[in-house]
């Protein structure tokens, strides 16, 4: 039995929704038949006929016993028998339901709705609303979070692949996104003009889920982060109507959509602000692990200083078990930016890419191909604090010996990657309208890692390395008083709480907004799990 909304937002257990009296639901099948579009008269009696016979479809409406496995398998079937069979997949093959990144998430559903537009998103939610199916809702398949695109049987996957669509504005001012369009694709697309978005890093990476959950970009210090620069979202609500979010209509909900996550809606299209962001410089050199000490000095002294000063400019920071990568990049052409002084002061390392101006486009397919290519899990875990040299080298220790332990036993790779977020970030977010995410005004760094293994069995000897590492980040933090609450969703691991870490306020009107559009708790009832404000 699930949770009703209001009780799972207030985190205890509600009665199940009110029976309609047993007269009642042949007009609700009626009725909600009726509302799927294009079915002829003749469909809608046999569909009609099919539910009412139903003795599960009956059970459910009424209050008695009843197959879930069998609600879902109707569900399937009416979404084929409206949108058709290239737009429903029954039974769902392995390449499909294996498109995701980490092999950690892999399941099978018991179909794939496929949506060719709006429409059909709307029709799914209807049919998965009206059956009280699970589902998962899957943009690029990114997330390493088990259930957050994918979903077992009984439930249902909207897979977004198709709704990609990459269409640049007649004045070039906006650039109008598919959920399942990939950020390698776009920026490919956007180079022939002299033009970018704030966005993915990652070629591979689908614009859906990042923008939901904030979107970190090279130059979001400048520009805000990825949600900040929508324009409109359209999507579909809870009850099927499909309805957009922008400054001007229903404010309330655009602003929750800008990193609240998947809590609202399934967003069907993006209208995003361009930005003259194309010919970039940039220059990308590894050290060994023994100047990590000097390394972590300089990044902090750019931190504070030169990140300050030049908003232009940002750093990759990426420690691994034996070597560092420093990317160093800046927003337009350039020789050595001064920004970057306290880096061309550290003993020479391996360069892996001269001091190169290029472009956004050729930076992404570059980072797309330092990706290890190989099939994985994967996992990432997310910490912040503020800006102390001393602090990251003691947590970098602690992670060291742990990592290096675990891939002695395991053969897991990690990372160990500080984020700057400078206090210019904030500014730039407030200054496009502000977003939901609660982002400390002053500037601190966001830490994350990347873990890559194989062996399910290993999953937790694994995992428990971040879990220690983001614990000794908040201990030690919280006693040298440098600790920030602050969660940046994209980064977080399953069991992380990152809309908690917006501040109570922002949660509490997260909240609100959630029940005036989705009064239901369709999205939190039915969906197979995410970063849900049922969790937070």
């Amino acid at each position: 039995m699930f949770l009703s909304w209001s009780a799972a937002l207030l985190g205890i257990c509600g009665a199940a929704a009110a029976v309609p009296p047993a007269g009642e639901i042949p007009s609700k099948i009626n009725a909600f038949i009726l509302s799927l579009p294009g079915l002829p008269p003749t469909q809608v009696r046999a569909l009609t006929s099919t539910y009412s016979a139903s003795s599960d479809v009956v059970g459910y409406m009424s209050g008695k016993p009843y197959s879930q496995n069998a609600l879902t398998s109707l569900a399937c079937f009416t979404a084929q028998f409206v949108l058709g069979n290239d737009s429903v997949g029954i039974p769902v093959s392995a390449q499909e339901a294996d498109d995701n990144w980490s092999t950690a998430v892999w399941q099978i559903p018991s179909c794939a709705i496929i949506p060719n537009n709006e429409q059909d998103v709307s029709t799914a939610v209807k049919i998965i609303s009206f059956l009280h199916v699970k589902f998962a809702i899957r943009s690029g398949g990114h997330s390493p979070s088990p259930g957050f695109s994918t979903i077992g049987q009984p439930g249902i996957l909207i897979d977004m692949q198709k709704l990609n669509q990459i269409a640049l504005s007649a004045d070039h001012s906006t650039v109008t996104l598919g959920p399942g369009a990939r950020w390698g694709d776009v920026y490919a697309a956007l180079d022939q003009y002299d033009l970018g978005v704030i966005g993915g890093r990652l070629p591979n990476v689908g614009v859906g889920g990042l923008i939901l959950g904030g979107g970190y970009f090279h130059f979001s210090a400048m520009y805000g982060l990825a949600a900040d620069n929508v324009k409109n979202f359209e999507l579909v609500l809870a009850n099927g109507t499909v309805m957009n979010a922008s400054v001007t209509e229903n404010p309330d909900l655009y602003w929750a959509l800008k990193g609240g996550g998947p809590n609202f809606g399934i967003v069907t299209r993006f209208e995003v602000n361009s930005v003259p962001v194309r010919n970039i410089w940039y220059n990308v050199s590894v050290y060994p692990n023994s100047q990590v000490p000097a390394i972590f000095d300089a990044m902090t002294e750019w931190q504070e200083n030169g990140a300050i000063d030049d908003t232009l400019g940002t750093v990759a920071l990426i420690v691994g078990l034996e070597t560092t990568e420093v990317g160093l990049l800046y927003a337009q052409p350039t020789y050595r930016p001064d920004s970057f002084t306290p880096f061309y002061g550290l003993a020479a390392g391996t360069v892996v890419i001269p001091p190169t101006n290029g472009t956004l486009a050729e930076v992404t397919t570059i980072l797309g191909e330092s990706q290890s290519q190989l099939t994985e899990r994967h996992d990432y875990r997310a910490a912040s604090s503020k800006i102390d040299a001393q602090l990251y080298k003691d947590v970098y220790n602690v992670w060291q010996q742990q990592a290096s332990a675990v891939y002695n036993a395991t053969g897991a790779n990690q990372t160990f990657t500080i984020q700057p977020w400078p206090a210019s970030l904030a500014a730039a977010s407030k200054s496009r309208g502000g977003n939901a995410m609660g982002i400390p005004i002053g500037s601190f760094q966001a830490w994350t890692t990347l873990i890559d293994w194989t062996n399910a069995v290993q999953d937790e000897q694994v995992r428990a390395v971040s879990i220690n590492t983001v614990n000794t980040w908040t201990s030690l933090a919280q006693k040298r008083g440098l600790y920030e609450s602050f969660l940046f969703m994209n980064d977080c691991s399953r069991e992380q709480n990152p809309l908690a870490g917006y501040g109570s306020a922002n949660l509490a009107k997260l909240k609100s907004v959630a029940m005036k559009y989705d009064p239901t708790g369709f999205f939190q009832n039915l969906q197979n799990n995410g970063f849900l404000l049922s969790k937070a």
